[in-house]
């Protein structure tokens, strides 16, 4: 990646003047400082269909890159100690069996959050009792609590006290589930952290993971304020090349869908380019393909990457650069090995 970025570096210098090169950086600067607007998946364009498709998902699990290590890594939950390794002696064969156990165990650990589109408000007026009208100073809250029925599908309703008998909103219905049928983790109001200066810091600090697996527990995934909380740290990673941290992890996939779905993954494929992930550069396009019914050249892995270029990109010149600089490296590594074939005398 280092090398990569070094040949970028050498022929950005070479291809534009210095004054341009300050105002490319100053532009860059004045993005970095703008505010993040939340994208939400609007019931026009429900992406539903498209995520749970099954060709996508499994393009999406290619793109998270499994690494076991990773995946098993301690989280901030601060809710559970730390236990004690446990060691074990174990033979090839059983080494094996472990390890194939561990690894069908990660596809449910990373399992993506549901994609859905964000809900329409509640705002249904059931009946008007004029008679009723100052009985109550307060609204009144009428709940079913009947066991084995769907949060989502729960009869809620509220008598104000001008004698309207309406739907409970969705903050209200968050607020009613949770007190009669609480669920672990999740709070009567969301936490502070996802709101203002204490969200800024977060994302400042680059706490993604802890951010998405806080917001999944919080909210639903068709709840705007969800929707919100991920765009943001979407675009906040997707701007400041976060993309290592979700690797490995059940928001890669959500994230990836997220930048595909709004036709951003110019600096992912860039990242995957300068890494040397050409292969998954080409299932990124694939995946674009499919979820935009676009026809890309497919017969070289770099033809692709070029018709992707030429025609959707919006960063052509650093995405031509990287490619070229790639096409370098590897032109120089097979001149480097058929030398060393040479020198040991193998034809």
């Amino acid at each position: 990646m280092a090398a990569l970025r070094h040949i970028s570096n050498k022929i950005i210098k070479k291809v534009f003047k210095p004054d341009i090169r300050l105002k490319i950086e100053t532009c860059a600067l004045c993005t970095r400082l703008l505010h993040y607007s939340p994208i939400e998946y609007d019931q026009k364009h429900d992406p539903a269909p498209k995520f749970f498709n099954t060709d996508i998902q499994n393009l999406l699990r290619e793109l998270t890159r499994i690494d076991l290590s990773k995946v098993f890594k301690k989280r901030k939950l601060g809710t559970e100690g730390l236990e004690d390794p446990e060691y074990k002696f174990l033979t090839d064969e059983e080494l094996k069996q472990a390890y194939e156990e561990a690894r069908q165990k990660s596809y449910e650990l990373l399992q993506i959050p549901p994609i859905v589109a964000a809900r329409k408000p509640k705002d249904r007026i059931l009946s008007y009792d004029p008679a009723l009208q100052g009985l109550e100073e307060s609204k009144m809250v009428f709940t079913d609590i009947s066991f084995g029925v769907r949060d989502a599908d729960r009869i809620i309703v509220v008598r104000d006290p001008d004698g309207t008998l309406r739907e409970a909103d969705w903050e209200l219905r968050g607020r009613m589930n949770q007190l009669y049928f609480p669920q672990i983790g999740r709070l009567l109001k969301p936490p502070r952290m996802f709101f203002g200066e204490y969200f800024d810091s977060l994302l400042e600090r680059k706490e993604y993971i802890f951010i998405l697996d806080r917001a999944c527990i919080q909210f639903e995934p068709d709840d705007p304020d969800y929707q919100r909380v991920v765009s943001v740290t979407y675009q906040h990673i997707n701007d400041h090349n976060g993309f290592d941290i979700l690797r490995s992890t059940r928001h890669f996939g959500a994230l990836v869908f997220f930048l595909v779905w709004n036709k951003n993954i110019d600096n992912l494929l860039l990242e995957l380019i300068e890494t040397c992930h050409i292969n998954e550069a080409g299932t990124l396009l694939n995946l674009f393909s499919n979820i935009h019914n676009v026809v890309l050249e497919k017969s070289d892995e770099f033809f692709a990457i070029e018709d992707y270029i030429n025609k959707f990109a919006n960063k052509k010149a650093a995405l031509q650069l990287g490619l070229q600089a790639y096409k370098d490296l590897a032109k120089e590594k097979n001149r480097i090995e058929e030398g060393i074939k040479i020198a040991h005398g193998i034809s």
